[in-house]
């Protein structure tokens, strides 16, 4: 069977790893992106996006992988095209369709030229009603073509994590396809089996049930995590309680699940937040109140003032206070709804002051930065010299090679904030542990 040809519009983080994953497995694929300068790094066979392994697969694929700024000319050269741009939330925390309204505007006239059936997939996280109301309409007006006759369109959004976007896109444990027609789906379903290294459920709906699922999931896991933080509000409270021993056994059962069960600071990035939002906004437009996700919001907001307020407890305004860790998550140098950048917020705010260091942040954004005493240094020796209290932010590998007698020497026991345990953390054990001064866990 000839396999078909991919292009995939937008060379981000996600679009030029899913264009390198499927060229690694003998795709015939051709990226698309507006800044030049990528484009031709891409066809010099450099990789111009920080992602680990993304080199290295490029690197392989070479041959199979070319980029463009043309996107009519990819269209013209594929059989199916994956639209991978920004769908920034708006005020409202709508996701603006914006950029993916710019790329069917561009391929609208390839695709009106071409004799043969082209399926356009928009793997963009959009609103719920989307597909339906606005993409499928647009491209039919573009097109003169009808939609599920002569041209396919699917909604099929990713579920990954920036830091570890190859593995979650090759071992998948669910391939989401929302199809105009069967026969659309099922040439998705045939390069997803031929992509991924495991063999995920594979599940076909229509575009709005597939909407309504991506925004869906992601809230479920993000609720899992404010549930435990909340268990964690309680443990403090009660004497010799222990969240990361609760929470640890209450996802060994199997109608629970362990995974993004364990107390510590609440999500961030750019996925988390904005999906919740995303779908409050949804039910608001729909006369519902969508009571739990507006909760899962505040717990997870709480978080930072819980941290603020073991610090005040542990050192007064004035003192210097030790962050260890900017990024939002370990792995990542992404800073985007970073809750350990907020705690630096909020303790400028409350009047300490603030030496951070994170491996991978070298600056901070906006009223974290300049003028309001946070000062970014290069080590951890650097960010503790002189410190009152250290607050571990980020569950980075070396903070917790710190050992906790170690750290206990620079600093009084009381005064270390542990958010994820990581000085408890069992030597081989990856990053989990949770929020405490001294003894409670998280993730």
């Amino acid at each position: 069977m000839t396999l078909p040809r991919l292009s995939v519009i937008g060379l981000g983080k996600l679009g030029l790893t899913t264009a390198a994953c499927f060229a690694s497995r003998n795709f015939e694929v051709v990226g698309v992106d507006v800044v030049e300068s990528n484009v031709k790094a891409i066809n010099r066979g450099e990789c111009p996006i920080a992602e680990p392994g993304l080199a290295e697969l490029l690197a392989r694929c070479r041959g199979r992988l070319r980029a463009t700024t043309d996107a009519g000319e990819a269209v013209g050269g594929s059989d199916v095209t994956f639209i991978i741009v920004p769908t920034p939330s708006g005020p409202d925390g709508a996701f603006s369709n914006d950029s993916v309204l710019d790329v069917l505007d561009a391929i609208g006239p390839a695709l009106r030229a071409k004799a043969g059936f082209h399926i356009v997939v928009v793997t963009s996280t959009v609103m719920p009603g989307t597909m339906r109301g606005v993409v499928a309409p647009r491209l039919e007006e573009l097109t003169g073509k009808t939609c599920g006759r002569d041209f396919g369109l699917a909604y099929n959004p990713e579920f990954i994590a920036l830091g570890s976007i190859i593995r979650d896109f090759l071992n998948p444990d669910m391939v989401l396809i929302g199809e105009s027609d069967a026969r659309t789906g099922d040439v998705l379903e045939d390069i997803y089996t031929r992509a991924c290294d495991n063999s995920p459920y594979i599940a076909r709906m229509n575009w709005i049930n597939a909407e309504v699922t991506k925004l869906g999931l992601n809230c479920y896991v993000t609720t899992k995590i404010s549930f435990a933080n909340s268990m964690a509000e309680l443990c403090e409270r009660i004497e010799g309680a222990d969240a990361s021993v609760v929470t640890a056994a209450i996802g060994h059962d199997s109608r629970v699940g362990g995974k993004y069960l364990r107390p510590g600071l609440g999500f961030g990035g750019p996925c988390f937040p904005r999906d919740n939002i995303a779908f409050i906004k949804c039910a608001a437009d729909r006369g519902m109140a969508a009571k739990l996700a507006r909760a899962v919001v505040e717990v997870n907001d709480e978080q930072v003032a819980r941290v603020v307020r073991k610090v005040r407890a542990a050192a007064a305004p004035g003192s210097r206070v030790a962050v260890l860790g900017l990024s939002y998550k370990p792995g990542s140098h992404v800073v985007e709804a970073s809750q350990p950048v907020e705690i630096v917020r909020r303790l400028l705010s409350n009047g300490y002051r603030v030496r951070a260091y994170d491996p991978q942040v070298k600056a901070l954004p906006g009223d974290a930065a300049d003028g309001q005493g946070a000062e970014i240094v290069s080590s951890v020796d650097a960010c503790l010299a002189g410190a009152d209290c250290c607050v571990i932010a980020t569950a980075w590998e070396e903070f917790g090679r710190l050992g906790r007698g170690e750290l206990q020497s620079r600093i009084r026991p009381e005064a270390i904030i542990d958010c994820w345990k990581v000085l408890e953390r069992p030597k081989g054990m990856s990053a989990a542990g949770g929020l405490c001064t001294g003894q409670e866990g998280r993730r």
